[in-house]
């Protein structure tokens, strides 16, 4: 493994439905990485968040090593994650893309009755009918994460990392069978 990938810490960011866990899932198999999604660390069961200071506290536990990625827009533990990453990857892909693959996602999730984090599963009725709908969530933030996204970079408060912006999930693919040839 070349040395500027020895000690690698990735954090996925993207508006959701991206397929940022996708991503992670892909990256963990391309460079044995450990892997955490914040989804899980947030959500407890009953769809009930957990409380900041151990949201953090769980964040920061994950982090503590040398290889990892993490995926998610948790801002309350950027500064648990940011600074130490080597990486972040901005899945910033286009409306269309992100939105049909939450629906997708979603409908599937929800028609399988798959369980999620700590035995939680979307209903018809939260995904498609209720103020809190994953959907509703992925439309209304898009741009919103792209103007935040975009902004934290500009910042240059994060130039340890590499940022990575892919557009398309090719982009993202072709990046990941570059480090599967390393």
């Amino acid at each position: 493994m070349k040395p500027e990938l020895a000690e690698m810490r990735v954090v996925v960011v993207g508006t959701s439905g991206a397929g940022k866990t996708t991503f992670a899932n892909a990256l963990v198999a391309a460079m044995n990485l450990q892997h955490t999604e914040l989804d899980q660390l947030h959500w407890g069961p009953g769809w009930t968040p957990a409380p900041t200071e151990q949201f953090v506290r769980a964040t920061a536990q994950a982090a503590a090593g040398q290889r990892w990625v993490m995926d998610g827009n948790y801002s309350v533990v950027r500064d648990q994650l940011w600074p130490r990453a080597t990486h972040i990857v901005w899945l910033n892909y286009g409306r269309g893309t992100v939105f049909s693959r939450v629906l997708w996602r979603t409908i599937r999730s929800v028609a399988l009755r798959t369980p999620l984090f700590h035995g939680n599963r979307e209903s018809w009725r939260s995904a498609f009918f209720s103020k809190d709908s994953i959907l509703l969530w992925s439309w209304k933030t898009f741009t919103k994460n792209q103007r935040r996204y975009r902004e934290l970079r500009a910042s240059g408060q994060f130039a340890q990392a590499q940022w990575l912006e892919f557009h398309t999930p090719q982009q993202a693919e072709q990046w990941l069978a570059s480090l599967r040839q390393r």
